[in-house]
This record gives C-alpha cells, structure tokens and sequence, in this order.
C-alpha cells in the first residue's frame, strides 16, 4: 500500500507530508483547493504523462517522495530484480523536476529509467474517475480486462505460442515460394550456365596458376639462349676442363711441394663439385624449357576462356568456383521444389490447426468468463441503485493474432428494453461512475495488489446513490487500499482516514494544505459538505448521523 507522501515545491504546494493507511482514505475539500494536485504529484512520483509546469514559482525544482510497502512476492520484484535492483518489500521513489522540465527518478536511492519507473507504477496504483482512459471506457483493452478477470494466463500463452510458430511458418512458406518463383524466370538461363561451368569446371587459385606458367612459357626462348651459353661456359669445354687442367697440374707438382699445395687442391676439388651441381641445375631448369608450343596455345585458350566467363557473369575468375554452386543449388531447389513447396505447405497447415485449436479453446474461456462478468456486474449494480441495468459482454470473431481470433467489447443498457451501446456513450455521468465501480469491484481480483485511487467518481449522484457508492468503495477497501477524492458527504462518511485539502494565503502567496481530521473535525467537514459554507446544528447532526457505524 502507499504509505507516505512528502511533495517539495510543487504548483501551490511548498511542504507537505502525508501519511496513508490501510483501508478506504478520503480527501475532500472545496472546488479548487487542490485535490487534483495531489494526484498530478503522485502521478509525476509513478512517470505518469501529465501536465509540464509542476514546478512551484520562484523555485529551481520540485519533488515528490512515495513511499509504498508491499508484499515480498509483489510482480514488480521481478522487473527490480531483472534491472538489477534488490527488493526487500519497501518502495521509496523519489522523483525531481526541474524547471526547464528535466524529471530524474531514483527507487531506494538509485536512479532509474523513467520506462521501468511508468511499468512499476502501472503495478502499484490505479487511478479511476469519471472519464477513466486507462481501460475501461476503451474497447481496444477490454479483451485484456477478460482474460484477466478469466485468469486463463496459460491459455493466452498457448495462443500466443501458435501464432508465432504459424507466423513463422507462413513466413517460410512465403520464402520458398518466393526462391521457387525467381529460380523458375531463371531457369533456361541457369541451367545454360550451370552446363557452362559444369564443361570448364574452374579451380580455387587457377588464374593465379595458369598466367605465372604462360608468362613462364612466353619467355622460354630467350631464357633458354641464356642458359645455354651458361652451360657451355660451365662445361668441360669451359670451365669445367679449365678447372681439370689446373687440379691436374697441381696434384702433379704436390710432391715436392711439401704439402704445401694441399689447401688450393682441397678448395679446387670443392669448387669443382659445386660446379658440377650448378651445371647439373642449370641442365635439369634448360629441360623443362622445353616445351611444345601447341601446349602455350591450349594454356592461352584456357585462360581466356576462364576470364571470358568470369566476365560474362560479372565475377572474378575465382568467383567462378561459388557461383557455380549457388546456380547449381538454385537449380536443385527448382528439381526438389514441389517436396519442398509441399513440405513447407503442411508444416504451415500444422500450425494454423494448432492455432485454430488454441485459439478455439480460448474463445470457449473467454464465452465463460464473459458469462460469469455478466452475472457478478448484475449483482455488484443491484446495491448501486442499477439494478434494472443490463452489462453485457460481446465476444465477436475477429482476425486471428496474438492474443486470439475473439473481439471483445463491454455494451449496457440503462434501461430495460433500451438498446445497448458502449459504457461512455449510453450511460449518464452518475450510472458511467457506477458502472466503473462495479466494474472494478468485479475484476479486483486480477489486481488486487494495486492501490486504486478514485477521483471524484462519486460525482452527478447523491442520496441513497451516494451511499450505496461509499459502500461499494469501503467494501473495495476491505480487500486493497483506496484513496477516493470525493464531494459526497455519504462516501466521506464512510472512510477510514480522513484529509481535508484547504487553500491558505501566506505572505500573499497561496498555498495548498492537506490536514488530517479527527472524529470532530470530520463532523464539522461532513457538515459542511451537507450544508454549504453557512454549517447548522442540523447539518452536525446530519453528519453525526453518517459517521455512526451501522
């Protein structure tokens, strides 16, 4: 529930401190005094849209701090957890704003998002009054508030499972279709392609290969002059006999020498077997010179042709190995296409069956549900005085998605036999603020740990309406925390806590205060409430009357 409010320098409020409790809260007060601020500050507290210049004048900023207290396994202990946040089961939210409109938040003294701070404070508080835009007068959400009143939570998962495995299934039938579709208008010329590729069958690198032995080829004439006047010059005609001579020469004159030759003997017989392995080289480099000159021409023939289709289909030589695989994959799927087509068919025909049943199963839940919110809004109008009012519940088919192939849509009818319509446009100020009690006292179970704020949803309806509207509310109290802003002295009469919101002028600045009231301020507050600004004994009476426990 909330249990604090300290609002700093916000419109006509300075300083002030509230403290909640359990049960039905009222606040009341003249027009004007400055009920509406409270909820505008409490709605800033929770990241709630609503008016910019809540900045008091003459100060830099306001605040507002909310305090609430709240069960350890409250839903929002899952999206704190999943920010990161520790939750013990007490909420502090600080929310400042600046006057050039700047607004940071912080929960237990830890900024926060202002998307994560407006999903908590959708969990912990609700506001309702006349014209309430937050689901129940707008039919786009009163299929939510059905399966919530339904508690079929599985089942709508169950739908929502379908419908995104059928989605995805029609998704890749449409894939198949469209590939079966580009590859047909391409067929002639793939398949004529593909044959092309198929006959020259390229290699990874072969470009690379090929043109290093053209160039290799090319220069083989004038290579192979060179080399051989290299090997004549290492021959034994050459320097092979010169080295011979000198090896012979010296081995002859090494015995009178003393050993003194033996080093030069030594180095020339190294040198001369290292020419004999350079000769040997240079032989074995002068055969592979030699080639036929028709294997240049198929070379040359080869290559071109490599390069001619690389340019045919704007690839590179190389990109010629992956693009035969890509057309000749295309020209698979269009030989396999009628098992793959009828697989992907059936597969999509097994997710629309499994759909239409969950959806189907869902539809008889929601038949169900809507049946047993017909009966509970019948008895829940009885004590408002609307006993002869009829809600119904139209569940209609709709396009299949998400959440199911069911529109639904809350219609009444305020007098018998008067045709039914939607809640804002058939019903009066008085019954639409009926209805939505009713309405809410019915659903409270889907989310009935949010405290409900109810603003002035008492208005057009007086008397014996009025009390049996304040009854409703502290029978809804008795469940969850209400805060009711309210100018009916029966529902006033009937609260828990009682504030009065009251205008003060303070060094000619106005100020808004709230005042908790004791038993005989409550008196003199209801009494005026009955009787206007002139307060009678008759109208203490009145009130003494009211606050008296039945």
């Amino acid at each position: 529930m909330l249990v604090s409010l300290d609002i700093r320098d916000i419109l006509i409020i300075d300083q002030l401190h509230l403290e909640f409790g359990a049960g039905l809260n009222i606040l009341t007060g003249e027009t004007g005094a400055g009920k509406s601020i409270l909820l505008d500050a409490l709605g800033l507290a929770l990241g709630w849209r609503g008016r910019a210049d809540l900045v008091r004048s003459g100060a830099s900023s306001g605040e507002v701090i909310a305090v609430f207290d709240l069960p350890l396994d409250h839903p929002i202990a899952d999206l704190l957890n999943e920010a990161g946040f520790e939750y013990s089961g007490e909420l502090i939210i600080r929310r400042v704003n600046s006057v050039d409109g700047r607004k940071t938040a912080w929960i237990n003294d830890r900024r926060i998002s202002g998307e994560l701070l407006r999903s908590i404070g959708e969990q912990i508080l609700e506001l309702h009054g006349q014209n309430d835009d937050r689901g129940l007068l707008d039919a786009k959400g009163h299929r939510a508030i059905l399966d919530a009143y339904a508690q079929h939570d599985t089942l709508v998962h169950d739908v929502s499972s379908a419908w995104r495995a059928w989605s995805a299934a029609r998704k890749s039938l449409a894939q198949i279709q469209d590939q079966i579709a580009q590859a047909s208008s391409e067929e002639e010329f793939l398949r004529h392609a593909v044959q092309e590729l198929d006959q020259l069958e390229p290699q990874e690198g072969e470009e690379e290969a090929l043109d290093k032995e053209r160039r290799l080829m090319r220069g083989a004439s004038q290579i192979r002059d060179d080399m051989d006047k290299a090997a004549s010059l290492l021959s034994y005609d050459g320097a092979e006999g010169a080295m011979n001579d000198a090896l012979r020469w010296l081995e002859g004159a090494a015995d009178q020498a003393e050993g003194g030759l033996d080093p030069a003997i030594g180095a020339l017989g190294r040198a001369m077997n290292e020419l004999a392995e350079a000769e040997d080289t240079l032989r074995g480099f002068i055969d592979q010179l030699n080639f036929d000159p028709h294997q240049l021409e198929i070379l040359e023939e080869r290559l071109f042709a490599l390069r001619g289709l690389a340019r045919k289909h704007n690839v590179s030589v190389d990109g010629l190995v992956p693009l035969r695989e890509k057309m000749s994959a295309q020209l698979a799927t269009i030989d396999n296409q009628d098992a793959a087509l009828a697989e992907a068919q059936q597969t999509c025909a097994r997710a629309q069956d499994a759909y239409d049943a969950a959806a189907a199963q869902l539809r008889e839940s929601r038949a169900q549900a809507a049946q047993q919110l017909q009966t509970a809004m019948s008895e829940e109008l009885a004590p408002l005085k609307m006993e002869r009012a009829v809600f119904t519940v139209s569940l209609e088919a709709a396009d299949p998605g998400l959440t199911g192939a069911d529109a639904v849509q809350f219609r009444v009818a305020t007098n018998p036999g008067a045709p039914a319509g939607a809640l804002n446009k058939v019903a009066s100020g008085g019954e639409l603020s009926r209805f939505l009690l009713a309405l809410k006292v019915c659903l409270r179970n889907s989310s009935e740990r949010a405290t409900m704020i109810f603003d002035e949803i008492d208005r057009g309806v007086g008397g014996a309406t009025a009390d049996a509207v304040g009854r409703r509310l502290a029978h809804l109290a008795a469940q969850t925390q209400v805060l009711v802003v309210t100018h009916s002295p029966q529902v006033a009469a009937l609260g828990h806590h009682h504030w009065r919101v009251q205008k003060t002028v303070v060094d000619d600045m106005t100020l808004s205060q709230v005042v908790p009231l004791s038993m005989d301020e409550r008196v003199e507050e209801i009494a005026r409430m009955l009787s206007g600004d002139r307060v009678t004994d008759a109208a203490r009476e009145a009130a003494q009357s009211l606050l008296q426990p039945d």
